[in-house]
């Protein structure tokens, strides 16, 4: 007699992958569900330093690294706007007081227009020419290197420990030049302000001469001290504003939060914006307004 072959109800599954994990570690995990969006896990970073795994500053650092991973070179990029440029046809003797004037250490080239960036020039490169006089502006440019809006920081961050071109032309959607941005701006991201090469210890003045016969000032440089010197009488017009550094009074005084690269002239000074932190204006350059005294 035949025998008919029934199906089991019940086959075998494949053998799965052992879960090695202990009961109590399915328990504190049940109980304790790890983060699931960047939030939840930015909250187990706070967890982490009140539980003292972790310290401050390295919570601040972790922080910036996730939340660095969501943003784009558009988004903390200098805008064109308040791009600091040089002209190729310009002098040498231009290029040397804009090279000064601006205390960048790179600056993109352009030819004719500024939509047309031919390169890169780095600042300590104009010191070749003091041994070699004979040697062309364009010799000394460096390759540029373009990017769009939406490049995200982590990959541009890695394409700029990649090479040597540490600063990126960011472009827009329509090829046209949107703004530029540096390593320092995406490691900001991460640690914090960078202080660059003209910010000034405390212990070294707050008011002091530069080569053209200017001067630079730091925001937080008392009134009294910058009358003192520029023999001036600045002070607010408004009987209720008390302002005790200059940063302040010409804060006020212009209506808005400086930017770096504005102008702005008040009792026979003229004040240029060199650079902000934090909203606030950490250097002026000034000089005597070439504008009659109101």
């Amino acid at each position: 007699m035949g025998h008919k072959l029934v199906s089991d109800p019940h086959p075998a599954r494949p053998s799965e992958k052992e879960d090695k994990r202990t009961f109590l570690q399915k328990l504190a995990e049940f109980i304790h569900p790890g983060p699931d969006s960047t939030d939840e896990l930015i909250e187990t970073l706070a967890e982490a330093q009140d539980n003292n795994i972790i310290g401050a500053e390295s919570r601040l650092m972790l922080e910036g690294v996730i939340r660095m991973a969501d943003m784009t070179a558009g988004e903390v990029m200098v805008p064109a706007t308040r791009m600091d440029f040089l002209d190729i046809g310009s002098s040498m003797d231009e290029l040397l007081h804009q090279v000064i004037d601006a205390a960048h250490s790179r600056f993109p080239v352009f030819e004719n227009e500024r939509e047309n960036i031919i390169g890169i020039l780095m600042a300590k490169d104009l010191l070749k020419l003091q041994r070699a006089p004979e040697l062309n502006i364009r010799a000394l440019i460096r390759p540029a290197v373009f990017v769009p809006e939406s490049k995200g920081l982590n990959d541009l961050l890695r394409d700029f420990r990649g090479n040597r071109n540490h600063l990126a032309i960011v472009i827009d959607e329509f090829g046209r030049v949107a703004g530029l941005i540096t390593i320092e701006d995406v490691l900001e991201q991460i640690v914090g302000e960078i202080e660059d090469e003209f910010d000034m210890p405390e212990d070294e003045g707050d008011i002091f001469g530069l080569p053209d016969r200017s001067f630079r000032v730091s925001g937080d440089t008392p009134i009294e001290r910058v009358n003192a010197a520029f023999e001036v009488s600045l002070g607010s017009e408004d009987p209720d504003a008390h302002f005790e550094t200059i940063g302040g009074l010409i804060a006020h005084d212009m209506g808005h939060v400086p930017k770096r690269g504005e102008h702005h002239c008040l009792s026979g000074l003229d004040f240029v914006v060199l650079h902000t932190k934090g909203g606030a204006v950490k250097w002026f350059k000034v000089s005597p307004s070439k504008l009659p005294v109101p």
